[in-house]
């Protein structure tokens, strides 16, 4: 893609105004909290502490909008602090210019590091930053600096508590990402009715199992529904493909094919119902017509064979799902007791060595998070310098800028550039112009910024242009309050944003990280992941009573973040400006469907794994060497830009054709078969390639 379709796309992107559900109320209790703290700081302390304490405030609950699961509280009183801290020592040093430079390069640096532990951690952190520019501006001593660093901190803890106090759908964020699984289940059953190869989207499902990992404190307040339906969900997926799949499962045409589809469809709406139930923790309110089918002694007499074995299965699923949605589940390892989470969160302490841990793994040659931490450090210096050089005054708009757009990926860099220099061209220009026309008093200053930063809770999710808007104003406004910004004319404030944005696209023009590069190292990870999953659910129809369950799921888990790993890659390759590096669209299409079929060859057979006391299959367990081994190999291929092969695999199901002892298992014999037709066609994406290159 050349550089001006890119930026056309990118440009586009970043002006997108989304149709997202609103929440009201935590928008209403965000602005409350700010209006207090202000409306406090502003009568005991007057204008200029009042304005340092509404950033901590106005940051703080920014803070609990980010997508994490930690408790919201932790997060205000976490951002709080850190901005306290930021500014004070901002403010101590920003008198020596090169002290100041060198504590703005470390700080910013360990601000880009830490989106080694996650985006929410790097947006809060490099917010932090950006606010710290202007806070420094405030205080007139060293003692004035420390009042607005406790006042932005007791802006935190106020963001806090009304979270507590005034809890709006508490626990609604794990309630959403379970109901998004369930009716991602739901929608995939509907589908396969007429699909049965229908493609299927893990994230909701991974979604849902981050959500489902609670800090110590959460697990004893967690709620009944909450326990344990993700994991039923997940073993539901594999026995769904089951039922509808023609080669493992029911025939093509056919009575079976046609009670199979009323099965799917029964099992379709008593997840929605789940999931209904589950989103706005209500009685589960069932379809009888749909239990009647999943009930019905048809089952018995119409399917046979794994059909009826998936059958079987999946309506014992659907009960557990129903009783665990009523908060009436029990764990099957535990008969009688709650269900109990399995997934633990660390606490805020524990995390931190985590963290650290994550960070140090990014200090390598080549890490887009390092690349990135580079990259904002040195812009965020250059743009305080140009600030400071240039004739308006206030530069830290500049380098303010360039620290709010900045991520590690191109597309988002560019996009929020332009959409932060479209949306602060609107909201300076509009709460310029009514501060220059309606000379406001500190009190009326104060409201239109507590106004504007309400707006901002309500909107941010519509689109990032929209949020920047509010945000502009909200930082004219709170200027306006404490009389520190009042000379600077909207043309000014302007230019130094479009330096900030223009420093952040050249930089990663000159510095960048693309994404386009590591395709073929992602899609061979994935196919190491794929193989590995298969060949342990081949070890497991090897010697039934020795192999753990837990080890299919861990290899399930394993390659599903593989496969969303690429196709995140892949996204963001999409409107890179590079030239694809031996690996084509249509031929990452096809490798991509390729190895998805794969994986769903290898959870079908999941989906049927014998018993403990089952007999042994041993010819799984050549096949399951072998394509362990091959897809080893075939990755180190696809790193080196040639097209594996997979003779082993076919020479291993000749050799057991006219091997002596016991004919091959139907079953494993047909999976592996598909196995081997994926691999195929695999190699045969990457042909085209190949000869491209």
């Amino acid at each position: 893609m050349s550089w001006l379709r890119a930026l056309r796309e990118t440009a586009r992107s970043g002006l997108t105004i989304e149709r997202r559900r609103l929440e009201p109320l935590i928008a209403v209790r965000g602005a409350a909290g700010l209006a207090l703290v202000v409306g406090v700081s502003l009568a005991l302390f007057g204008p200029v502490i009042a304005a340092g304490s509404a950033f901590g405030a106005f940051q703080a609950a920014i803070a609990t909008f980010q997508r994490s699961w930690r408790p919201r509280p932790v997060l205000a009183l976490v951002s709080g602090a850190s901005l306290a801290v930021s500014t004070f020592v901002g403010y101590v040093t920003v008198t020596h210019t090169l002290l100041f430079l060198v504590l703005l390069v470390l700080w910013t640096f360990a601000a880009g590091m830490t989106w080694a532990a996650g985006p929410t951690g790097g947006i809060i952190a490099g917010s932090n930053v950006a606010i710290m520019l202007v806070t420094i501006t405030l205080p007139t001593s060293v003692a004035d600096a420390a009042a607005h660093a406790a006042m932005m901190a007791v802006g935190g803890l106020v963001q806090a508590a009304l979270i507590v106090l005034f809890p709006v759908r508490r626990w609604g964020a794990q309630r959403d990402a379970l109901a998004d699984a369930l009716e991602g289940e739901a929608d995939y059953a509907r589908r396969l009715r007429h699909d049965p190869i229908a493609p299927f989207d893990p994230v909701p499902l991974m979604t849902a199992r981050n959500a489902a990992a609670v800090t110590p404190r959460q697990a004893r307040r967690r709620p009944a529904d909450l326990h344990g339906a993700r994991g039923v969900a997940e073993r539901l997926r594999p026995v769904l493909a089951s039922l509808a799949d023609p080669a493992l499962g029911v025939p093509a045409e056919g009575p079976e094919r046609y009670w199979a589809q009323e099965i799917l469809g029964a099992a379709g709406s008593l997840l929605d119902s789940a999931a209904r139930a589950v989103r706005h923790g209500d009685p589960v309110r069932l379809d009888e017509t749909a239990l009647s089918v999943l009930k019905s002694p048809d089952t018995e007499v119409i399917l046979t064979g794994p059909p009826k074995r998936a059958a079987d299965r999946l309506a014992s699923l659907l009960a557990d799902v129903i009783e665990i949605a009523e908060g009436t589940g029990t764990d099957d390892r535990t008969p009688g007791k709650p269900l109990v989470p399995h997934r633990r969160r660390p606490t805020l302490l524990r995390l931190v060595p985590v963290v650290y841990r994550s960070m140090r793994r990014e200090l390598r040659r080549g890490s887009m998070i390092l690349r990135h931490a580079i990259r904002v450090s040195a812009v965020s210096a250059a743009g305080y310098l140009m600030g400071a050089v240039l004739p308006f005054g206030h530069g830290y708009w500049a380098p303010m800028t360039a620290v709010m757009v900045m991520r590690p990926e191109f597309t988002q860099t560019y996009s929020r550039s332009v959409a932060r220099f479209m949306g602060t061209v609107i909201g300076v220009a509009v709460a310029t112009g009514m501060v220059q026309v309606l000379q406001p008093r500190a009190w009326v200053s104060a409201l239109l910024a507590v106004v504007s930063a309400g707006l901002m809770y309500l909107l941010m999710r519509t689109g990032y242009a929209v949020g920047q808007v509010c945000v502009a104003a909200y930082v004219v406004f709170l200027l306006g309050m404490a009389g520190n910004d009042w000379s600077q004319t909207v043309l000014e404030r302007v230019v130094l944003t479009l330096i900030g944005g223009l420093l952040a696209m050249i930089a990663y023009a000159v510095y960048p990280a693309w994404e386009t590069p590591r395709l073929r190292d992602r899609l061979a990870t994935w196919l190491v992941t794929d193989g590995s999953y298969a060949a342990t659910v081949l070890d497991r129809y090897a010697d039934p009573a020795s192999r753990s369950l837990e080890d299919v799921r861990t290899a399930l888990l394993t390659t599903r973040e593989a496969r969303v790993a690429w196709q995140e890659a892949l996204e963001r390759a999409r409107y890179e400006p590079v030239r694809h590096r031996g690996i084509s669209r249509t031929s990452a299409a096809d490798a991509q469907d390729a190895l998805a079929q794969f994986g769903r060859v290898a959870m079908l057979m999941e989906a049927h794994l014998p018993a403990a006391s089952a007999t042994p299959v041993p010819e799984a367990a050549d096949l399951a060497d072998v394509v362990r081994r091959v897809t080893e190999e075939g990755a180190k291929a696809v790193r080196e830009r040639r097209v594996p092969e997979w003779e082993a695999v076919r020479e291993t199901l000749a050799r057991r054709d006219g091997a002596p002892g016991p004919p091959p298992d139907d079953f494993v014999r047909n999976g592996a078969t598909l196995l081997l037709r994926a691999l195929e066609d695999f190699s045969r994406a990457l042909e085209i390639s190949s000869g491209r290159a």
